[in-house]
């Protein structure tokens, strides 16, 4: 019986394991092809218990927004999908009123990215942020 439960608990692990693999070249395919239309920002925005939420915009020199894709969810399923209504505006110049119409998640991560645009405009390095686990880790 417990081998029974052991062996169930590693098989999900495996099909989540090879599932996230699948994401991961969803989301690295994608990101080569907005890199052919220029640079791409990325924010993020994750979630301990909710939807995590990333969204690539693509920007030419001028920081013109060419493209927005965004992925959102909880599990290994969420894709990349096109988000429109940004085109053609200045990403650094967004006003809190371009993005109203986006759920707060999405635009949160809108604004990360606009703010990672903006910090290495300046020369300063992004900060990674720190996992649960990382947070965790070091409170011990």
């Amino acid at each position: 019986m417990i081998f029974s439960i052991i062996l169930m608990i590693g098989l999900a692990w495996l099909v989540q394991i090879i599932l996230g693999y699948f994401q991961v070249r969803h989301f690295n395919q994608r990101f080569r092809e907005m890199r052919r239309l220029g640079r791409v920002a990325i924010g993020r925005l994750t979630g301990k218990f909710r939807a995590g939420t990333v969204v690539l915009i693509a920007i030419d020199a001028r920081n013109t927004i060419i493209r927005v894709e965004k992925m959102q969810g909880v599990t290994i399923f969420s894709r990349l999908r096109p988000l429109k209504g940004l085109e053609g505006k200045n990403l650094l110049d967004l006003q809190p009123e371009d993005i109203a119409g986006y759920n707060r998640l999405t635009a949160k991560a809108i604004q990360d990215a606009v703010n990672n645009v903006k910090t290495i405009a300046k020369g300063g390095d992004v900060p990674v942020k720190k996992t649960w686990l990382d947070k965790m880790l070091m409170a011990k």
